[in-house]
């Protein structure tokens, strides 16, 4: 598959800058890909596709506040700090993207909060992903981490939203993230209310969760016109040995197993076994899925709508088949679907 494949026209007004009110309210586009139909429903309508013996898969990541603002020593230039993954918990070491890049070298302070209490020094400009800082904090660690993310602000997309605002913390989290260390949300995940986990236990459906730390390399642009090119960044990816049980439980058992969202999708793909199962992990995964692409553990998906040229589009075009989802993409942008993080859904089953 060619990168071309998956370019397609997108208004800006067809993203969206804002979730529904309610979680399990938004609309939910339903392709059955044997067939290519497609049905138009609401998200909380995903249990009537469901039943006794059956497992959605959930990914239970946290998202901390990771985009600081700050100054330039000297200059006192506006610089913008975004936090990828901490390196040393001690040392206070992170991995950071910093813009703009161009002159900020080794060896320069970086200053953060209305009174410049926070300060960071750049270390190293080699790594792969951005900098290395190092936040010069003498307090405890408690402290150290409260101080640091109270001056973040949550991470969604500038694309989305050029400003995010005080309820984009609640809004840009699911209800079940306990798991700290993802830069983006689990977008299909932030639809699941309380009440609609409640209906899923009146339909018998059962539910698992499994950890992924969403970086930013969803969202990076893909280079490479040949996809087989393309290197996807690493996630930490942790299967516990309860969920990989469960999950392999359901598919000996005839039950269908749901992968809420293309990274939860990309975690059960990681390591299956060659009687595809899944196995207990702690490590880290840069699985790239793109079609066409043999599927062992999960029978559906949900999955938000995704950019053109996007590494989760190709993930969910390799399930569903990439002429029948990028027709259902079509129909989307026909429909008035919202895509982004905060839009509407796509259940493939």
């Amino acid at each position: 598959m060619k990168l071309s494949q998956f370019q397609f026209d997108l208004p800006q007004e067809s993203i969206a800058s804002e979730p529904t009110r309610w979680r399990d309210e938004c609309r939910m586009m339903v392709l059955h890909k044997d067939t290519g139909e497609i049905e138009h429903k609401i998200f909380k309508d995903i249990v009537e596709y469901f039943g006794k013996g059956d497992t959605f898969v959930l990914n239970d990541t946290k998202v901390f506040p990771a985009r600081l603002f700050g100054k330039k020593e000297k200059t006192g230039a506006d610089i913008m700090v975004f936090l990828l993954r901490e390196l040393a918990r001690e040392q206070r070491l992170w991995d950071v993207i910093v813009e703009p890049a161009r002159k900020i070298r080794i060896g320069n302070k970086l200053y953060f909060g209305e009174d410049e209490s926070l300060v960071a020094e750049v270390i190293d400009n080699t790594t792969s992903r951005g900098r290395t800082l190092r936040f010069l904090f003498d307090g405890p660690y408690e402290d150290f981490k409260q101080t640091l993310f109270s001056l973040g602000e949550p991470p969604v997309p500038l694309w989305v939203k050029p400003k995010p605002g005080p309820e984009d913390k609640e809004n840009f989290q699911t209800i079940f993230a306990s798991k700290e260390g993802a830069v983006s949300a689990p977008a299909a995940g932030l639809h699941f209310s309380r009440e609609l986990f409640n209906r899923m236990i009146l339909h018998d459906i059962d539910k698992t969760f499994i950890t992924v730390h969403m970086g930013i390399g969803h969202f990076r642009k893909v280079d490479v016109e040949d996809l087989s090119k393309h290197r996807m960044d690493s996630e930490r990816l942790i299967i516990p040995a309860d969920a990989a049980d469960k999950i392999n439980c359901t598919k000996r058992s005839g039950g269908k197993v749901l992968a809420v969202g293309a990274t939860v999708m990309r975690g059960l793909e990681t390591y299956v076994t060659t009687g595809s199962e899944v196995k207990e992990f702690d490590g880290w995964t840069n699985k790239f899925i793109f079609p066409p692409y043999h599927f062992s553990i999960p029978d559906a998906i949900v999955s938000n709508f995704h950019m053109p040229e996007s590494t989760m589009l190709m993930s969910v075009a390799a399930f569903g088949g990439y002429d029948k989802v990028m027709n259902a993409y079509s129909v989307a942008l026909k429909e008035g679907y919202r895509f982004g993080p905060y839009g509407d859904a796509l259940l493939i089953l």
